[in-house]
């Protein structure tokens, strides 16, 4: 009997990594997970939509449905990659301004495996207000791959020095091991 696809639900954030979340795309689906990409506003100008639609067989999506509209899988994991100091704050206050935020709003709540892996700066990370949301959202058992053996916040301003190395199947391996989801 042929396993069954999982659904995971990668949300985008505009960060340089961004650019290249097809790469994360086409490793979720070679390891055999169904995806569905969610943007935030500020990440649709870092990749084309279509290319990444082509290699999902569904929409790229940023905005709420229209009442009867098709609807989004339910995930079995999220992975938010690239996840900003923004997005991560403002999910951690509770904050739902964009529907990729009310997505990890309502999925942290219903106890869905969510793995981030941050492109922070070490100036943004060592901020008091960043440390209190990454505990909170650990404490909600929200997975954050940030510090040693994962990803490392970059020096302020070198964006472009480090975008080319982001860890991407971090992210899956973490997925993955939180579902019990061979990959």
């Amino acid at each position: 009997m042929a396993r069954k696809a999982r659904v995971l639900s990668i949300i985008a954030c505009g960060a340089g990594p961004a650019a290249a979340v097809g790469t994360l795309v086409k490793l979720a689906v070679d390891r055999g997970w169904t995806v569905q990409v969610i943007a935030t506003p500020a990440a649709l100008e870092f990749f084309d939509a279509g290319e990444i639609e082509a290699v999902t067989g569904s929409p790229v999506r940023s905005q709420y449905s229209k009442p009867g509209a098709p609807r989004s899988h339910i995930p079995d994991a999220i992975v938010v990659a690239p996840a900003t100091y923004n997005t991560i704050n403002k999910w951690a206050l509770g904050i739902s301004d964009t529907y990729a935020l009310g997505i990890l709003a309502e999925q942290t709540g219903l106890g869905v495996p969510i793995v981030v892996l941050p492109f922070v700066s070490d100036a943004l990370a060592g901020r008091p207000q960043f440390k209190r949301s990454v505990k909170a959202l650990r404490a909600e058992g929200v997975s954050i791959l940030l510090g040693a053996g994962a990803v490392q916040p970059h020096p302020a301003h070198t964006e472009d020095d480090v975008v080319s190395d982001f860890p991407w199947q971090l992210a899956l391996d973490e997925a993955a091991e939180m579902i019990g989801f061979g990959g």
